[in-house]
């Protein structure tokens, strides 16, 4: 099972168990985040695709870390005009483990299992 979400002005494909690094998030390490915005889901061979996002599908993860990576060089010249311009950038990001993949139909069962433990 895995779907694509959209975070962050891209698409991501998860499954769970994976470990993703979205751009910064504004979330603490250790809590849980959701992405609501999933725009495909494939379980048991079956793809469901959203208009723009599938209805009553979430993606649950735990953010693990924040940091930044690794420094690129940003070189801006103009030839025969003497114009140099060296910067360096890091890009922070959030690194993400999804946890579940949360569908209409895997709620049913869930609740189906309650009922029968209560």
């Amino acid at each position: 099972m895995y779907a694509v979400i959209e975070s962050c002005g891209k698409q991501y494909k998860v499954a769970e168990g994976d470990v993703v690094f979205f751009e910064k998030l504004d979330t603490e390490e250790g809590k849980k985040v959701t992405f609501d915005k999933v725009v495909l889901v494939s379980e048991e061979g079956k793809i469901k695709v959203g208009n723009p996002y599938v209805k009553g599908v979430k993606v649950e993860g735990k953010v693990v870390a924040h940091g930044k990576a690794k420094k690129i060089i940003v070189f801006k010249m103009k030839a025969k005009k003497n114009y140099r311009r060296k910067q360096g950038h890091r890009q922070p990001y959030t690194k993400v483990e999804i946890t579940t993949i949360k569908t209409t139909a895997r709620k049913t069962a869930e609740k189906a299992e309650e009922k029968v433990e209560a």
